[in-house]
């Protein structure tokens, strides 16, 4: 039996419907259509190039520098400075403050800081403050016309997802590469203190440091910090999430530095043997192995032999999970922590500390304290009045040494409201609306006032 012809146009109709098939856009699958350029239009403004300048002191002669040839042969030979610069990325996070996020390494030591734009306009930046344990700094400039790019929820990411990475690479001017998200929470690579690290084969080569991971819709969820590599991108960079950056810059921009505090434990990952061993279920959390005396933990109440599953209502995976939770805290904030206690779950409520040995300089703390670090009372100056801030040193000529704070001073009150640690100091001072500071000080085995005004 002869089979019977499909029509003609059945086929045209196959074709055509092939062809659309083939044609799609690929944003359909999750995957970017045609091109990315609609979204850079919005993005690249927002992305700055810096160059910084540093100048160092040396003598024209090497040999001047041995101490050995300076005693025999004396100061020979004018110092000269050298002028060292660098060239880095950053993203505008702010456009009305002229906020610029970028990496601590980019801008560390250096004298004179060059922000240029995309339009090539250039200013001179200011240091609002930087954080080295997390790699990240704040710059200022004062410019009008600015473009923002405000930091999104990194929390969102997942592996797989596109990503687009934009900088400065070898000074060539704004680059933009293109990748995915290839890991999340990358950990234990020596690069920074604190490292939560997003993993992307996006390039990021030397001097896309500081510069944007950005999603396809044009959200800001990284900056980008580091290649694994001497010689350029071999296919793996790393970026710190925009939620660590937002909690860093968030203290950079109101206290110049980032303090952080403890919780106090000692603590290692749950392994397989050990959820086996403590009948959990699932090889999850933080184990403390011991509770430091005095410490945060010990007053909230965790015990050794705790494993720690959640904070602020995150899920702690692993030790280092919770060491990054809280170093971007700062000291003084409570949170609450999710618990696994003999395999039932309970929630603890802790005050995040400084450590003891903590020690600040007093211009963070308020501007009449510049020219004095300060520091916790050890066990070694502890007062009869049960703590106190210890005064380490005073720059003579300082604010603090015209007021007639010195070396050695244990404050044991702020308008008259005691201050046992550099902790309650620095809340006291905040939530002063007088213009000066009265100081109760014990110096020696006396005591007195101080008006700082």
């Amino acid at each position: 039996m002869t089979p019977k012809l499909m029509p003609r146009h059945f086929f045209v109709w196959l074709f055509s419907l092939f062809l659309a098939w083939g044609t799609a856009p690929a944003s359909s699958a999750g995957v970017p259509g045609d091109t990315l350029a609609p979204m850079l239009k919005k993005v690249l403004p927002a992305v700055v190039n810096i160059s910084t300048t540093t100048y160092l002191a040396q003598r024209p002669n090497s040999l001047m520098n041995d101490p050995f040839f300076r005693y025999f042969f004396g100061q020979q030979g004018p110092v000269v400075r050298r002028r060292a610069q660098s060239l880095g990325s950053g993203v505008i996070v702010d456009a009305r403050r002229g906020w610029i996020i970028t990496n601590n390494h980019v801008v560390e030591g250096a004298d004179e800081i060059t922000v240029t734009l995309r339009d090539q306009r250039s200013f001179k930046a200011r240091l609002l403050g930087a954080d080295p344990a997390v790699d990240v700094a704040l710059l200022q400039i004062r410019a009008k016309g600015l473009t923002a790019l405000p930091l999104g929820d990194s929390d969102r990411l997942q592996v797989g997802d596109f990503v687009v990475a934009i900088g400065n690479p070898f000074g060539l001017g704004q680059t933009v590469t293109y990748g995915i998200v290839s890991a999340l929470g990358r950990s234990g690579l020596g690069i920074e203190g604190y490292e939560n690290f997003i993993q992307t084969d996006a390039s990021i080569n030397p001097g896309n440091s500081g510069g944007a991971l950005v999603t396809t819709h044009g959200e800001l969820v990284g900056i980008n910090t580091a290649i694994v590599g001497n010689n350029g991108n071999v296919g793996i960079g790393f970026a710190i999430p925009a939620n660590m950056v937002k909690a860093v810059a968030t203290q950079l921009a109101r206290y110049g530095e980032v303090q952080r505090g403890q919780l106090g434990v000692v603590m290692q990952d749950m392994t397989p043997k050990l959820a086996k061993a403590f009948g959990l279920s699932q090889a999850r959390g933080a184990v403390v192995t011991q509770v430091v005396p005095g410490s945060a933990a010990e007053k909230a109440g965790l015990r050794a032999g705790d494993v720690i599953v959640g904070i602020n209502g995150r899920e702690v995976r692993d030790g280092s999970a919770l060491r990054n939770a809280v170093g971007v805290l700062r000291a003084g904030t409570t949170v609450r922590l999710k618990v696994l206690r003999d395999g039932r779950p309970l929630w603890i409520k802790a005050t995040i500390a400084l450590p003891r040995d903590a020690r600040t300089e007093g211009r963070r703390i308020s501007p009449l304290l510049s020219g004095a670090l300060l520091g916790n009372v050890g066990k070694r100056h502890h007062s009869a009045e049960g703590g106190g801030v210890l005064v380490v040193k005073v720059v003579p000529g300082s604010p603090a040494w015209e007021a007639g704070l010195r070396k050695g001073d244990i404050i044991l009150s702020v308008n008259r409201q005691p201050v046992p640690d550099l902790l309650a100091l620095s809340q006291v001072v905040s939530q002063q609306r007088r213009n000066g500071l009265l100081l109760n000080v014990r110096r020696g085995n006396g005591a007195l006032y101080i008006v700082m005004r």
